[in-house]
């Protein structure tokens, strides 16, 4: 969660906000792009993280990671967003939770802050 707090917070104009509860909601311009979802019916897990995605099919390619590290319920469908458990943060590499930062900061950023950040950074 470290990591996370560090990348998210790197991206520009990124802020926080915590819930009451300990939650925490990475914003871009007021835009959530990726957050500490709380308990739901379908998914009656304490511990899961929502991130932004491009598009429906960046959603299903990671579905496909036969890991099984992304996820998602019914009540995402249809959402460009995948979802993944706290504890497997420790299965993924900090190059590939930088990527799912930087894609998911990426889906809500201001087209001109998103095209500068790509020109200084474009490969990373």
């Amino acid at each position: 969660m470290k990591d996370l707090d560090r990348l998210a917070l790197g991206m520009p104009q990124a802020t926080r906000e915590v819930s009451p509860d300990g939650r925490p909601t990475y914003l871009v311009h007021g835009k959530m792009f990726c957050f500490h979802r709380s308990n739901r019916k379908d998914a009656p897990f304490d511990d899961v993280l929502v991130f932004r995605v491009a598009d429906l099919d960046v959603k299903e390619l990671l579905l496909s990671d036969t890991r099984g590290i992304y996820f998602t319920t019914p009540h995402w469908n249809g959402y460009a967003a995948v979802l993944m458990r706290i504890p497997d943060l420790a299965r993924i590499d900090r190059d590939e939770l930088h990527e799912l930062v930087v894609e998911a900061w990426l889906t809500r950023a201001q087209k001109r802050v998103a095209k500068a950040w790509l020109a200084e950074h474009g490969d990373e």
